[in-house]
């Protein structure tokens, strides 16, 4: 079976490596011009572990990430927490790895090419014809690809292949990595500070970009989608004295930016598109199911993503049925992770004054309380709905 992944980041290559150790002929598109991964940090959660556990880079990953067992969040001044997680209420061996994107793509793109998949940059996809049996791609140069078995859509929440309106959020958030500063920070702890709804600053450890390196963190501001170009035109030391008053500890990661260019802009979207599955076109990750990361879950929803898809043409040879198995594997853990999400969300980035009020007044409390501390922590692994089961995977 001949297939084509339109998209290289980390659905489109996971999806790559798996199918192609099971002998699928895998040709990926994408429109880098050479590889290179978009934005900062990201956690992989224990469900994205044991996806990576099964291509073998499990020990990359660990020696690449830093591993995270608290994710602590607090109100300005540092001493009242609104977000208290410990991934030990799982278990003494679950925890987050948090990793550069880099450094995950990396390892990903190495292991497409090992097993085999034919991997074409510099080639933008922006249709897909479906008017024979057998669909093909559409490049921005109005050439099209030979005709293919399956068509996978991991073009990510802008995908050209999904037609989407009114789903990105009035907000997102500045990036950037620096050197984890030697005191003020744990390498095993997620650290943010809240200003109501509205302002959330956050420093995350990442690991290293390669084997003995310096080890970074990624450093994160929220800022509404309309204020990103405000926020380049105006001096960067005015954006810092903002910063400091609400975190003065984190001076030592600020000392490190000195130009706007060296942050990232991420606009935050929530859609699940409602076709996942249109004939011989599947589409995964972000481009099925776009959500804030405020539960950590894109990167880990997309591995998944790709896992399911190789289980499905295992136990389905026919392209409808796989898809149908497809679905029958991750539909209801998308389901309630997206609408976890969607709920969860206002409560840490929106214009909401009731509901910051109500999570300062709440989380806290109700977060002590059994079996809330575990229950939270399966939230943020992404192992509610236990889909690692459903998947073989445990």
């Amino acid at each position: 079976m001949e297939i084509a992944i339109a998209g290289a980041g980390i659905a489109g290559l996971a999806a790559a490596a798996l199918l192609s150790r099971q002998g699928f002929s895998i040709t990926v598109y994408d429109k880098a011009p050479a590889p290179a991964p978009v934005g900062s940090g990201l956690i992989v959660q224990p469900t994205g572990q044991a996806v990576l556990a099964a291509l073998g880079l499990s020990e990359n990953l660990k020696a690449r990430g830093a591993r995270l067992d608290h994710l602590d969040g607090r109100l300005e001044g540092g001493k009242r927490k609104v977000l208290d997680v410990s991934y030990d209420a799982l278990g003494v061996d679950v925890y987050g790895i948090a990793i550069h994107r880099a450094a995950l793509f990396d390892m990903l793109f190495e292991a497409a090419r090992e097993a085999g998949a034919t991997i074409n940059q510099d080639c933008e996809v922006v249709g897909v014809e479906t008017a024979q049996e057998h669909p093909a791609l559409v490049f921005a140069n109005a050439a099209a690809s030979a005709p293919f078995d399956i068509v996978i859509d991991a073009l990510g929440v802008r995908s050209p292949l999904v037609s989407r309106q009114g789903h990105f959020l009035d907000y997102g958030a500045l990036w950037a990595n620096a050197p984890l500063p030697a005191e003020g920070f744990q390498e095993n702890v997620l650290a943010q500070r809240y200003r109501g709804a509205k302002i959330s600053s956050g420093v995350m450890p990442i690991g290293t970009l390669q084997d003995g390196g310096k080890k970074l963190a990624a450093y994160f501001w929220t800022l509404r989608a309309r204020e990103f170009e405000p926020w380049r035109a105006a001096p960067l030391g005015q954006w810092k004295n903002k910063v400091l008053v609400l975190w003065p500890e984190v001076s030592s990661v600020l000392d490190h930016f000195n130009d706007h260019d060296q942050f990232v802009f991420a606009h935050y979207a929530h859609d699940t598109w409602t076709r996942p599955v249109e004939g011989r076109v599947i589409h995964i990750g972000d481009a099925w199911h776009a959500a804030s990361p405020q539960l950590g879950q894109g990167a880990n929803m997309a591995l998944l993503d790709a896992y399911a898809l190789v289980r499905a043409l295992e136990r389905k040879a026919e392209p409808h049925a796989a898809f149908a198995e497809f679905l029958r594997l991750r539909q209801n853990h998308v389901r309630l992770y997206q609408a976890i999400s969607w709920a969860f969300t206002p409560f840490y980035q929106s214009d909401s004054s009731v509901r910051a009020f109500l999570r300062d007044l709440l989380a806290a409390p109700f977060s002590r309380m059994p079996p809330m501390p575990k229950l939270l922590a399966s939230l943020v692994a992404g192992t509610l709905g236990d889909p690692l089961s459903k998947l073989g995977l445990r």
